[in-house]
């Protein structure tokens, strides 16, 4: 585990503000207990976080299908109004899968968005993307992520920003760390991903990673199943939002809007007993 990298606001506050699209709205992970139906593993850090030093607060900006841009003109000035001690940050990885961007401008943007947040003082995560293996149509994009995580890796380095590598999480290949959906973690592979933000945070935890036995393998009846299956549930749905212009995310709101004191037992569904 690393060094503790977290320090007090200079009136003693700890607040983290988490940013992004459904990686950190923390889809994937459902529980009806909270907002937008979901918990993910940026509410499970700010539990950990309040568990190993009482007194944190917790905002989550985040709100699925969100491009950067969007991110930049709706999340960034409320998130830096609230005087942040931490900030994760992971955005752009919705424009990859647009056919129209252009990764360097992409890039550029993401660059201001980072530099915003480190000269705010608070302590700054980023996040490389993963290779997820959904389909060999999307292999073309493959290129674009390379792209991004080598950009995020330098400003990580360039701005002084942690750097959660995800792309070279090995456990990650296991598709049981996948939702249905094969492009958003399982609530495994959320509880897995803030072990792994809370290790390079330097904030001790008692997260532990699922065990698993080795998958079965699968016959080629129950593989083209699952596929036709995937493809009625998730990719035709997912072409038709793109063909009316709409997202998922289009009426929900984000799911922490405001600092929240996140208590130090029973979890963020203690506040909504």
């Amino acid at each position: 585990m690393a060094a503790n990298l977290l320090h007090l606001g200079p009136d003693g506050r700890r607040v983290y503000v988490a940013l992004g699209d459904s990686f950190t709205e923390g889809v994937g992970d459902r529980s009806k207990h909270l907002p937008n139906g979901v918990r993910g593993w940026a509410d499970r850090v700010a539990e950990r976080l309040a568990k190993a030093d009482p007194g944190w607060e917790y905002a989550n900006l985040a709100i699925r299908s969100k491009r950067l841009r969007q991110i930049i003109a709706e999340q960034l000035e409320p998130a830096l109004a609230m005087k942040p001690t931490l900030v994760t940050l992971y955005a752009g990885g919705n424009d990859l899968l647009d056919l129209g961007t252009d990764i360097e401008d992409l890039m550029d943007d993401y660059e201001v968005l980072v530099q915003r947040l480190t000269a705010s003082g608070a302590t700054v995560v980023l996040f490389t993307g993963f290779d997820v293996k959904v389909s060999v149509l999307l292999e073309p994009f493959k290129r674009r992520n390379t792209l991004y995580n080598r950009r995020v890796r330098e400003l990580a380095d360039w701005y002084g920003a942690v750097l959660v590598d995800y792309w070279a999480f090995e456990a990650f290949q296991d598709p049981r760390m996948w939702g249905s959906d094969r492009l958003h973690m399982s609530k495994a592979g959320h509880k897995y991903l803030a072990a792994q933000v809370l290790d390079h945070l330097g904030v001790p935890h008692s997260i532990s990673p699922k065990e698993w036995e080795p998958p079965a393998p699968l016959g080629f009846r129950d593989w083209e199943r699952r596929q036709r299956r995937w493809v009625h549930d998730w990719v035709l749905p997912l072409f038709g939002r793109k063909l009316r212009g709409v997202t998922l995310g289009d009426q929900l709101t984000p799911r922490w809007p405001q600092p929240v004191r996140v208590p130090e037992k029973g979890g963020l569904k203690k506040l909504l007993a």
